[in-house]
């Protein structure tokens, strides 16, 4: 419950912003706002299986499935504020001067295209149906979100924080890696 309430509190942000008239530049706001909540929340929900291995609490995880699918709504939204805001819907225009003169463009695209099945099979009927098929297509994630880092360092000038969410994106990674996840448990026994 809380986990929802924080994860749309951007969402309300933006919203009474909108409504108040207090956004300077309401696109550029609108898409700033939306690409780092999506991020944030798909980085969390990334970080609940390794904070699981290395302390142990179980309740980590129950909250995974509900950050990754506010972090895909949140990339949507910042998709369509791209699409329908910024460019208008105007679909020769999206393709003449953004994918194919904006690389951050093809990026941040594949990276949702990727995240669209895990959104769309994150329910229990489709877990049952797809079997041991859902895991390994769950696994897109470890691509989807390093794209979306990429994107992030790619939009900013002075790329210094999208570098540093890049980087803890590929220690969580690593932190899925055999050997490490091992240490890490081992670790946990060590403190605990």
């Amino acid at each position: 419950m809380l986990a929802n309430v924080a994860a749309a509190w951007p969402l309300a942000q933006l919203l009474w912003q909108w409504f108040t008239g207090y956004m300077i530049d309401p696109i550029g706001e609108m898409t700033d706002i939306t690409g780092y909540a999506g991020l944030v929340l798909l980085v969390l929900s990334l970080a609940c299986t390794p904070l699981l291995t290395l302390t142990g609490f179980r309740k980590v995880n129950t909250v995974r499935k509900s950050l990754g699918l506010w972090g895909f709504a949140y990339v949507t939204l910042h998709m369509l504020v791209f699409i329908a805001l910024d460019y208008g819907l105007n679909l020769d225009f999206i393709l003449d001067d953004a994918v194919l003169s904006k690389r951050y463009v093809i990026v941040g695209f594949a990276a949702f295209l990727l995240l669209l099945p895990l959104a769309i099979t994150s329910t229990k009927w489709w877990m049952k149906r797809l079997g041991r098929n859902w895991k390994r297509l769950h696994q897109l994630v470890y691509v989807a979100v390093p794209l979306g880092a990429l994107h992030y360092i790619w939009v900013e000038k002075v790329p210094v924080e999208p570098v540093v969410w890049a980087t803890v994106i590929g220690l969580l990674l690593l932190a899925r890696v055999k050997v490490v996840r091992t240490r890490l448990q081992q670790l946990r026994q060590l403190v605990g």
